[in-house]
């Protein structure tokens, strides 16, 4: 994922786990796909709404389980 700074990102509302652990995921006019810890929004990773929607389903998938 790339690093970009201040486009347009319309911000969703948060989604918090439990305990403080929020984070918020956004779109820009352009088709690109932002996360970022709630509260934090100048700080995100950014990458094609594709990339994104293939994380959340690989999240979903249970790829990323060794992480926890």
């Amino acid at each position: 994922m790339r690093r970009v700074t201040k486009p347009d990102i319309t911000w969703e509302e948060p989604y918090c786990a439990e305990g403080a652990n929020c984070f918020r995921i956004g779109t820009d006019p352009t088709g690109n796909a932002y996360i970022a810890i709630a509260g934090q929004e100048d700080t995100y990773l950014t990458d094609t709404r594709d990339a994104l929607r293939t994380l959340i389903q690989d999240i979903k998938d249970g790829k990323a389980d060794h992480l926890l």
